[in-house]
């Protein structure tokens, strides 16, 4: 590991370590020095899984396996499932599962690193967006635009939570910390222009990436998918392959409640990535485990800092090091 590599996992651990703290001292409770397999154990197991927010369906599937190989391998001793279990975790953290034979198969494919110096397959390079109000969006957007001017490429920002006066004054902000262009409108515009007027800009402008915000009310069903369809239809009048991504941004300190929340967009809004803000605040990093495997939707940032630079894209190798360990992340290159 170089040193880039190195001061990036050490960046990511600082902003992690209450959930690293946290869920190290009750694993280190539970696997206790020559500790023998039994109920009792397997118990804590599932309540240690349970308490960091790793979620009751992922925890189901580790544990399933976790008794899998403790008959077939005919293990005794708790450190023989203190190995496979960071084995599992930082299988899970990837999408990817090594089953065991008689427990159902699950796949997924691990999704790509996302890097704000990647290649663009697209431009202008349209991101829509979307989130409640108090969960960090306005933040993120601002965060992105910040760390994609820096990565060299062109940004304008579409402020179009035309809803809320406050929103375009926070994104003005957050665009003049960036170095960014804004576009928007009077309060209370359709934000369909908005949009409509971003992505014209960004195409007259040869810009790289477009970053449109959305409005933060806590939508009915039906609203939501019309707004989105709206925007998308009046977009595509210009750009047919628009938007390339709609990225779904969640807080982490409310845990499952981010867990339910981004259920109820999945099911309205066709999502291509999480945003996790406010990691550095929680101690129940495990959300993260549960978003990835329950949602089948990858995580492509996290947040672990108040810093502008403080929002990486989401690595699973580096993160599982930052929660458990090097050795996790050895494992896992």
């Amino acid at each position: 590991m170089g040193f880039f590599d190195k001061f990036k996992l050490t960046k990511l651990r600082e902003g992690l370590q209450k959930s690293h703290d946290e869920f190290v001292r009750k694993i280190n409770r539970v696997f206790y020095q020559s500790r023998k397999i039994d109920d009792g154990l397997m118990a804590e197991i599932e309540e240690t899984l349970l308490l960091s927010d790793v979620g009751v369906a992922t925890t189901e599937r580790i544990m399933a396996h976790l008794e899998h190989e403790m008959q077939f391998k005919k293990w005794s001793e708790a450190s023989q499932l203190r190995d496979e279990l960071r084995d599992q975790i930082g299988q899970a953290l990837s999408g990817k599962w090594q089953v065991a034979s008689g427990i159902q198969k699950m796949e997924a494919e691990k999704s790509p690193l996302v890097t704000f110096d990647s290649p663009l397959p697209a431009k202008p390079y349209v991101i829509l967006i979307i989130g409640v109000n108090g969960v960090g969006k306005t933040t993120t957007i601002g965060k992105l635009a910040y760390n994609y001017r820096n990565a060299g490429k062109r940004v304008i920002i579409g402020a179009a939570d035309t809803f809320r006066a406050a929103a375009n004054q926070q994104l003005e902000i957050w665009a003049e910390r960036a170095g960014v262009e804004i576009v928007q409108q009077h309060h209370g515009a359709d934000p369909s222009a908005v949009a409509y007027d971003t992505v014209q800009s960004a195409i007259g402008k040869e810009a790289d990436i477009v970053l449109i915000d959305t409005a933060g009310r806590l939508h009915t069903k039906q609203n939501l998918m019309a707004e989105l369809e709206k925007m998308t239809r009046v977009m595509r009048k210009l750009k047919t392959d628009v938007p390339n991504e709609i990225l779904l941004v969640l807080d982490a300190t409310t845990g499952q409640n981010a867990l339910q929340q981004a259920r109820e967009f999945t099911k309205v809004a066709p999502i291509t990535g999480l945003v996790l803000t406010k990691l550095d605040g929680t101690a129940k990093g495990g959300i993260v485990i549960a978003l990835t495997n329950e949602l089948r939707v990858p995580v492509r940032y996290i947040g672990v800092g108040e810093k502008i630079e403080d929002l990486q894209p989401f690595d699973p190798a580096e993160f599982a090091a930052a929660m458990f360990g090097d050795e996790i992340f050895q494992e896992a290159v």
